[in-house]
């Protein structure tokens, strides 16, 4: 037909977007969509429910919101015209800032919807709803929250897309999103996109998608450009680790996943005793304090993050150099999703492990996730011998040095002091003490009229020693603590009360 037809580089000219729209993307430097831009933007344009599958940092968020953003662009509207559920909070300001950007020269308005202990939060978000803001991003407690009010008409919604569709299953939102879909038009084009596609959301799509079009890009699989390194530890070893690394890297912009928010806490802290520009990352912080570590991370007034999973996802910082995972994530898919967090936008980054011994195993399955084999680097001789990386030997306890038992060796109930069957490694006590408990035949080779004696002495004498006489004690012992514990305090929820108002700051963008 045209010039255009037989070009061989891919252009978001090809999709005729609107001009305006267009405009925004020159001054962004959007010059050539990713893959799944490439894919799944004319399949929306078509009208079409999609599924689409693909790694974080391949620029799906604008694989949606282009498409969509156009066709408001296009069309006549008078109230929402489009939701978009995401799982978190960070996700959903990310999208509503990426958003922003697209909409600088174009007549949209947005908001993000999610909760808070801020009651002027919910005065605006009531607002904006009520006013028909053209695209709500929100959590899927906040919205149904919102949704049970009469001021939230939703009748007008055409588009609902799901983000992080996987990442909301895990969380258990399965019922909130199909409650939330029941409140918006049969008629609506429903656009669902996942970093994994696991068979819980196979079965989602077929309860919620209409003939649906199919995207799979680069399923499962770490970006090209990440450095993945590891090493074996004990926990003991780790921060001492931790603080060599960061010594050698403090050009980088950094971040520190770890599997608690107890230790977030206390590593940021003891790093800033060190003077390393560090902030902690956690869902315990109010969403004012959270942005302010953001923005100062973005600024680069500080370089590190100790951050939970909530910052695995909803995050979208194109130099990170360095991902470290303090401690290895549950699920092989979060490793994805962490390390994802560096190399973005075709660039280069590194992603380090620490793995003890009984995190071992869970490493093993991310491996074979990714069907490759992380390089296992040599621990630095001043931190002491690294344990071995053995993925199919099973381990117990913390970790630490000495706290791996096997089927056969472990204690039997009786063979330590005081006869604690529930004994697993988890005695806090000196290295010394833990040496003499492990030997198992220190009682066994006691002589047996030592034992018999010791037996009558128990049989006779019930409560004379402590440590052998406690369980029966307790189980003598009236309970007293768990009697008719009075709870006079009502149950509160967005439902019973009247929304807020609060200050009287503008919803749109």
């Amino acid at each position: 037909m045209e010039e255009k037809d037989i070009q061989t580089t891919p252009s978001f000219e090809d999709f005729n977007f609107d001009s305006a729209l267009m405009q925004s993307l020159n001054v962004m430097n959007f010059k050539t969509p990713t893959p799944i831009q490439q894919q799944a933007i004319p399949i929306i344009q078509d009208g079409r429910d999609i599924i689409a599958c693909a790694q974080t940092g391949t620029g799906k968020t604008a694989a949606f919101l282009l498409p969509i953003m156009d066709k408001i662009r296009k069309s006549p509207r008078t109230h929402i015209n489009t939701l978009i559920v995401v799982p978190t909070r960070e996700l959903a300001i990310q999208i509503d800032r990426q958003l922003e950007g697209f909409a600088y020269f174009l007549d949209l308005t947005s908001i993000p919807i999610y909760g808070g202990k801020n009651p002027g939060v919910w005065g605006d978000q009531q607002r904006a709803i009520e006013n028909g803001t053209d695209i709500l991003i929100g959590t899927p407690g906040r919205l149904i929250a919102h949704f049970d009010f009469k001021y939230a008409k939703t009748d007008t919604i055409e588009n609902l897309i799901l983000d992080e569709a996987d990442r909301m299953l895990d969380m258990g939102f399965h019922e909130d999103i199909l409650k939330i879909i029941k409140k918006l038009p049969n008629r609506k084009q429903t656009l669902m996109f996942s970093a994994t596609m696991p068979p819980k959301i196979r079965t989602l799509a077929k309860e919620i998608l209409n003939d649906p079009a199919e995207v799979s890009i680069a399923i499962s699989k770490p970006a090209e450009g990440i450095t993945q390194q590891a090493y074996m530890t004990y926990d003991e070893q780790k921060y001492k680790l931790l603080k060599r690394i960061l010594k050698d890297r403090n050009d980088d912009c950094i971040i520190v996943f770890c599997a608690s928010k107890k230790n977030t806490k206390e590593i940021a802290k003891n790093l800033k005793a060190s003077n390393f520009p560090v902030e902690a990352m956690h869902s315990e912080l109010e969403q004012a304090k959270r942005e302010e570590v953001i923005q100062k991370f973005v600024a680069k007034r500080i370089k590190i993050l100790i951050a939970t999973d909530v910052l695995s996802r909803g995050i979208d910082i194109d130099d990170i150099g360095l991902v470290i995972n303090y401690d290895v994530p549950r699920d092989a898919e979060d490793y994805i999703h962490r390390i994802g967090r560096t190399a973005r936008a075709a660039s280069k980054g590194e992603a380090i492990t620490f793995i003890n011994p009984k995190d071992q195993h869970s490493f093993y399955k991310i491996e074979q996730l990714m069907e490759r084999t992380v390089e296992k680097l040599d621990l630095p001789e001043e931190l002491g011998k690294a344990p071995k990386y053995e993925p199919k030997k099973r381990f117990s306890g913390g970790g630490g040095r000495g706290r791996s038992y096997s089927k056969t060796n472990k204690s039997k109930s009786g063979s330590r002091k005081g006869g604690n069957k529930n004994y697993r490694g988890k005695n806090k006590s000196n290295n010394k003490s833990r040496s003499n408990s492990s030997n198992p035949q220190s009682k066994a080779n006691k002589p047996q009229n030592q034992q018999s004696q010791k037996q009558t002495s128990q049989n006779n004498n019930q409560g004379s020693k402590g440590k052998t006489n406690k369980p029966i004690n307790k189980s003598n012992k009236p309970n007293t603590n768990k009697t008719h514990k009075p709870s006079n305090k009502p149950k509160r929820s967005p439902q019973n009360r009247k929304p807020k108002n609060g200050p009287n700051k503008t919803e749109q963008k």
